[in-house]
């Protein structure tokens, strides 16, 4: 991707460096053994059961310590600077498409090991995340080597992918269209919800296509090669290629964001077409 040299978002707020959001205040050698013990059971991540702990009044005295305010400004290491300017290269797409006032750009998080946002404390360990209420996308940066060294997922606009994935969930969220899914989704069977969850992240992987295409058509950030990145991180990160690598068996019925034949193919679509029209994954739920 062409992107050194081109504009940052300044909605970006960077809290690495600040060490996680929470910490053990009086949590008693017996509480402590009960987490590891419960982490150890599960596979849960150690910090979450703490600050569950904690927010459910069971004694463990967490406290968040004060966090820096939004300063708008550009990161200066090299990943930041590009989430930054991915992130205002969105902006401008969906300006174009949801104008005249109505796109508000999201903002950026950028943490590392945990976070505390509107949705509750969660680990690094679940990746990148848009949080409805607070219209906020939370990313670690260093899923992205993740992404590289456990999936094979390498090359900048696989990693723009995953930021403008998390945008197209912001869009969803402007549009009513995730609140009318959350509703459906309280009133359906388990298999139902999980297919309503597959819609809807399929379709933000077609939204993300829709930004990639605009990107290269109008602003000439893509280079020879750079969709094909986007396609195998997207055929990585299926639900069935997650499973069969986790060693489970492929259970369809537990998917929440598609195989990875759907996700490329939704990504490819958004890609071809540019048009958000294109990315209607809801079109037999009637939505």
């Amino acid at each position: 991707m062409r992107w050194r040299g081109r504009e940052g978002s300044t909605n970006i707020e960077d809290r690495r460096g600040m060490g996680p959001p929470a910490r053990v205040g009086a949590v008693g050698c017996g509480g402590l053994v009960l987490v590891l013990v419960l982490s150890w059971l599960t596979g849960a991540d150690p910090m979450q059961l703490l600050a569950l702990l904690g927010e459910g009044g069971g004694g463990a005295g967490l406290t968040e310590p004060e966090q820096a305010p939004a300063t708008g400004a550009v990161p200066q290491d090299e990943l930041g600077q590009f989430a930054s300017v991915v992130l205002r290269d969105t902006e401008m797409t969906w300006s174009q498409f949801l104008g005249g006032g109505g796109y508000q750009p999201p903002r950026l998080v950028l943490f590392d090991q945990a976070v505390r946002s509107a949705c509750g404390f969660t680990s690094a360990a679940v990746g990148p995340f848009y949080c409805p209420p607070d219209r906020t996308v939370y990313l670690d940066l260093s899923f992205f080597d993740e992404m590289s060294r456990r999936f094979g997922a390498e090359g900048d606009f696989a990693a723009a992918y995953v930021i403008a994935h998390e945008v197209g969930h912001h869009v969803q969220n402007l549009t009513g269209l995730s609140e009318q899914v959350q509703g459906l989704q309280q009133r359906a069977s388990p298999e139902d919800s999980n297919a309503l969850s597959v819609m809807l992240e399929l379709q933000a992987d077609c939204l993300a296509g829709v930004w990639g295409h605009h990107a290269n058509t109008e602003r000439q950030l893509i280079e020879p090669g750079d969709f094909e990145e986007g396609l195998r991180a997207a055929s990585a990160i299926g639900d069935d290629a997650l499973q069969r690598g986790s060693g489970g068996a492929v259970r369809p019925e537990s998917w929440t964001h598609g195989s990875s034949a759907q996700r490329s193919q939704w990504l490819r679509r958004g890609l071809e077409t540019g048009d958000p029209r294109s990315c209607d994954t809801f079109e037999k739920a009637g939505l």
